[in-house]
């Protein structure tokens, strides 16, 4: 599964690079009743948390990545 959750976050980090500084506040998740926006999954995305996985797993399932 490290080798799925790796392209996950390498597709993240490469759509977030190409995002607009002004729209990386929006919103693009709720989980468990709080807000996601690009900033924040960036920050759980390159600290490698138990919530990045899911925040990747979750955005690919909505083709965002």
């Amino acid at each position: 599964m490290e080798g799925k959750e790796q392209g996950l976050r390498e597709k993240f980090l490469k759509i977030y690079a190409d995002i607009p500084l002004s729209l990386r506040k929006e919103i693009i998740l709720v989980l468990e009743n709080e807000p996601i926006s690009w900033n924040v999954a960036f920050v759980e995305v390159t600290n490698k948390t138990h919530k990045s996985i899911i925040i990747l797993k979750k955005l690919n399932e909505l083709r965002i990545i």
